[in-house]
């Protein structure tokens, strides 16, 4: 990892890698064994340096602030923008130029786009994707479980997130709901069915006010 400033301890495990330009700060964790391969090494009683397994990858100019903790299998562009103490979990892939607040999850299996601001304490659950220039206001939470702490009818499924969506603050948005292109949550909304694209909704549950005037529908400037 040539040209990358790690200032104070941060760990590596597996084929992880940073790219040129960028700055990891203390108590970051890179590469951590998802599930799978943290069973095989526990089994082995090993240790995990012991073990080749893939690791994170993360591109360019990137800056990462302290306590980050990327899973194994997960793949970044160039320029991440992190806060303090994200979380992102196994087989995850983030495009170019992404901003992840403070305190935020998530979760494996995710696919995200590029020039996506993620706000602080945002919560992104598995099988979600997020497209290109898509906003995410503080403490939004997607969910995938229709029947959280019940028999599991059939797979978890989180939101699909159109290009140029934004999420307000606070909002919720249920499993398998569909965000349109270019569409606007209000702040504090629960959203329970699919918004088309480049429509204002709120409420809760969230309903239809409005077309997102002609003057506003751009993509989002991250």
């Amino acid at each position: 990892m040539k040209d990358v400033r790690v200032l104070g301890r941060a760990a590596f495990y597996g084929k992880s890698s940073i790219g040129a330009g960028s700055v990891v700060f203390d108590g970051c964790v890179f590469g951590f064994p998802e599930t799978a391969i943290l069973d095989v090494i526990l089994k082995r009683k090993k240790e995990i340096a012991d073990h080749v397994f893939p690791g994170t990858r993360i591109g360019r100019d990137a800056v990462i602030r302290p306590n980050s903790t990327f899973y194994s299998n997960v793949s970044i562009g160039d320029d991440l923008r992190t806060g303090h103490n994200i979380l992102v979990r196994e087989k995850t892939s983030v495009g170019d130029s992404v901003l992840i607040g403070t305190n935020t999850v998530i979760d494996g299996s995710t696919r995200i786009g590029s020039h996506v601001s993620i706000q602080s304490n945002v919560y992104i659950p598995t099988n979600t994707v997020i497209e290109d220039y898509v906003f995410m206001g503080p403490r939004s939470v997607i969910t995938n479980d229709k029947y959280p702490v019940r028999e599991k009818w059939g797979k978890l499924v989180g939101a699909m997130i159109r290009r140029g969506a934004s999420i307000g603050a606070n909002a919720v948005i249920l499993p398998g709901v569909e965000i349109g292109e270019g569409a606007l949550i209000g702040s504090g909304s629960v959203v329970t069915k699919d918004v088309p694209p480049w429509k204002i909704v709120a409420g809760n549950p969230a309903r239809i006010i409005k077309d997102v005037p002609k003057k506003f529908r751009i993509l989002n400037r991250i």
